[in-house]
């Protein structure tokens, strides 16, 4: 491997690395605008996930699933209406 070829990885690695720190800090900001709304989300379009047997974004298997959540507007959650009630701040059961 040549020197140019480790500087260009380098170089690459740290710049993923900084992405990753910013996306991060910005998520971190985000949830003081935002919160878990659960119940509203489309098939795989949630944000994340609670409970046993779930994983996270992207993965909801069908709409309007209880146990997954989609970020939101801070005071608009349970505004949100769908075919199976309002959107709920904890996990549905």
């Amino acid at each position: 491997m040549t020197a140019k070829s480790l500087l260009t990885k380098a170089t690459l690695a740290s710049s993923l690395a900084a992405a990753v720190a910013l996306a991060s800090v910005q998520a971190q900001a985000d949830t003081k605008k935002s919160e878990k709304c659960f119940g509203v989300a489309l098939k795989g379009h949630n944000d994340c996930a609670a409970g046993a047997g779930t994983t996270c974004a992207g993965t909801q298997p069908i709409n309007y699933d209880r146990h997954y959540f989609k970020l939101v507007p801070k005071g608009t959650c349970t505004t949100i209406k769908t075919p199976h009630g309002a959107g709920s701040l904890t996990e549905k059961s």
